[in-house]
């Protein structure tokens, strides 16, 4: 069973004063010489209403504009005082609790299944029970809902420390909630590196989880989620510091073997590295990544060149 508390929101409302706007009327006396748009009648020296552009007569006003009270069903004319709730209207004096008839224009009141009710007359036993004291949340009640479950604002509390969430932030876990900080002690994964809680976004680089703005290179500090980086002993270096700063150099065109790109295999030999289309035989220049050669004065020979020395 559903059921709403509405606080003083519900306002009572003068006719002759009504708010401005595409449906607003206002009631004068008119001066000027001008007919009833309805029945034509003269208005004159007598009671009228304008209402979107038009002049007319307190009578035509009742039967073409006003609303309908949904208690008496009878019309709301322009002289009465009229109450609006939720695209309903009411004569002020209809506005009352269905079951024991008292005046609510001027009170907080209860809508339940489209009747209105004095905060006295709606039972405890209609009223929906608190998941944390498992007592009724009555009208004028602070109260937090979730998923169709209610609580007592001060009876929503955190699974962990106990201590009230109440309208604040929390994460849902199964049937428990935590407040942002046991939340994040319990179940966010921490950064390798700051050892803070990842609430958001964040990378993993082999199992491990990192704040995006913690994964940086070594040395320069650029961040390196999304770009190209290489690991050594556990360092993370960008391209660029790698090149300058880590990468050894080809024992024949002198660059740095970075890894990426063409030359991406590498022959090592001796303590010396060469990128693979760079290891050739010093006298024919015959490439000979993968193949027989002579190393002999520091310089690389095909066996048939060795031969001729």
């Amino acid at each position: 069973m559903t059921f709403y508390v509405a606080s003083l929101a519900l306002k009572l409302i003068w006719m002759l004063s009504r708010p401005t706007g595409p449906s607003s009327y206002r009631v004068g006396t008119m001066a000027e010489k001008f007919d009833c748009h309805y029945c034509r009648d003269p208005l004159q020296g007598k009671k009228y209403v304008e209402k979107d552009g038009h002049n007319c007569c307190l009578k035509c006003f009742d039967k073409f504009c006003a609303n309908t009270c949904v208690e008496c069903r009878k019309p709301i004319g322009a002289d009465s005082k009229e109450v609006h709730y939720k695209n309903r209207y009411w004569h002020d004096t209809c506005f009352r609790c269905a079951k024991c008839l008292h005046p609510l224009a001027n009170e907080t009141f209860v809508s339940k299944e489209s009747k209105i009710f004095c905060n006295k007359c709606v039972t405890r036993e209609d009223s929906p029970k608190c998941k944390g004291c498992f007592k009724a949340i009555v009208a004028g009640d602070q109260n937090v809902e979730y998923k169709g479950t209610v609580w007592h604002k001060d009876c929503f509390t955190c699974s962990s420390c106990k201590q009230v969430i109440g309208t604040g932030s929390f994460f849902p876990k199964g049937e428990d909630f935590y407040c942002v900080t046991c939340h994040e002690t319990k179940f966010a994964k921490h950064c390798v590196k700051c050892k803070k809680a990842i609430t958001t976004g964040g990378i993993t680089y082999q199992d491990q989880p990192w704040h995006a703005e913690c994964f940086v290179c070594v040395t320069c500090s650029k961040k390196l989620a999304g770009q190209r980086f290489t690991a050594v002993e556990d360092q993370y270096y960008c391209v660029d510091c790698y090149k300058n700063f880590v990468a050894k150099k080809c024992a024949g065109c002198k660059n740095p073997i970075t890894g990426f790109g063409k030359g991406s295999s590498v022959v090592a030999y001796e303590g010396q590295s060469w990128h693979d289309y760079c290891f050739h035989c010093k006298k024919c220049s015959v490439n000979l990544a993968n193949k027989r050669f002579v190393f002999h004065g520091e310089q690389v020979y095909c066996p048939d060149c060795a031969k001729k020395l």
